[in-house]
């Protein structure tokens, strides 16, 4: 399996939870992990650029089969809408819709019948709050894209559905404390404050989301799943915001 993002947080995770069950871990990631245990090849390549791309494009020539395609990268602008500039516009797109679009091109001809694409997608796709906008757009783009690869890869055996995390401790999470929505300065108040608003009575962990893709990756598990949305949040979208 590949998948991308994988140097920290969530998925780093899904990596673990992968390679425990004796899965082969092709991670790719800008940032150089602190463990490479889990990972079988790393390849460390940014792709937010051209080059990055086509450098684990090039990959594609050596890999002679995958079971699964977990597309995990994401960046996240914390602005106004009427603050965000073309610029910041064109990296949130580029690397939450363009690059998972490009890597199921790229790797389709590698998947294994019965193989899957998983989209990590986001609860800001369905629900949002102020000053990331652009973020939530992008996700929410994705959830279409995701729709679209079902239909158009189902002949060929191929799955593709979107995993929609909720609040995940992870450093994504504690760097959108900036945006003051929770009325804490203090990052384990607002830690504390975030998950008293969860029917569970606490924010998720990257395994909890790890364990939720590789159902959706294992084609025993989750075989006649494909176009769906799985929405693993502690019951945040559960609640009415006005109680």
């Amino acid at each position: 399996m590949l998948i991308t993002g994988a140097a920290r947080g969530i998925g780093f995770a899904c990596a673990k939870v992968f390679a425990e069950a004796c899965w082969r871990v092709i991670a790719v990631d800008v940032l150089e992990p602190v463990d490479k245990k889990p990972f079988k090849i790393f390849i460390q390549s940014d792709l937010a650029t051209d080059s990055g791309l086509q450098k684990t494009a090039a990959y594609a020539q050596k890999i002679p089969s995958l079971d699964a395609l977990v597309n995990n990268a994401a960046v996240q602008i914390i602005k106004p809408l009427l603050e965000t500039n073309e610029q910041e516009i064109d990296r949130v797109m580029n690397l939450n819709v363009k690059v998972p679009l490009f890597l199921a091109q790229t790797f389709f001809n590698r998947l294994s019948p019965g193989g899957s694409i998983v989209n990590i997608a986001s609860v800001h796709a369905l629900s949002t709050s102020q000053h990331i906008g652009t973020y939530a757009a992008s996700k929410a783009a994705l959830l279409s894209l995701t729709r679209t690869m079902a239909l158009e890869f189902g002949v060929h055996d191929i799955r593709a559905n979107a995993l929609l995390p909720g609040a995940v401790d992870t450093e994504m999470l504690r760097d959108g404390f900036g945006r003051g929505h929770l009325g804490q300065d203090d990052p384990e108040q607002q830690l504390k404050e975030m998950a008293s608003r969860h029917p569970l009575g606490r924010i998720g962990r990257p395994e909890d989301i790890a364990s939720a893709a590789y159902f959706l990756a294992d084609v025993s598990q989750s075989g006649f799943m494909t176009g769906q949305t799985l929405i693993v949040d502690g019951g945040c979208l559960a609640k009415l915001s006005s109680e």
